[in-house]
């Protein structure tokens, strides 16, 4: 189980063409022991609900797992879609990476 925070930041678009690929990626990492994770989204101009759906669906493998997933940086279209979906109230959104590191890395 590795204690340090892994980093991924999805680019572009997060639909249903690239969502099986962040998906997979993400679900490697848990499954392969890391535990603090930080979706940065500072690079991601849309996302659909197929993306929203592999979200959700890391986090709540994370939580299985004991660990933590943490999201930063949402530009304010981002935002909006998480705040609509009710996804705001139930992730852990942090405003810019120091906050999220910072969070993740709290015991």
């Amino acid at each position: 189980m590795s204690e340090e925070i892994r980093v991924v930041r999805p680019q572009g678009r997060l639909d249903s063409s690239t969502s099986p690929g962040l998906e997979k990626a993400l679900l490697e990492h848990i499954d392969g022991g890391d535990r603090r994770l930080l979706l940065d989204l500072s690079d991601l101009g849309y996302i659909s609900s197929m993306g929203l759906r592999v979200v959700l669906l890391a986090a709540k493998r994370m939580r299985a797992a004991g660990g933590k997933l943490a999201l930063c940086s949402l530009n304010a279209n981002i935002t909006e879609v998480f705040e609509i979906s009710g996804f705001s109230s139930i992730l852990d959104i942090f405003p810019n990476h120091d906050a999220a590191t910072a969070a993740l890395a709290a015991p």
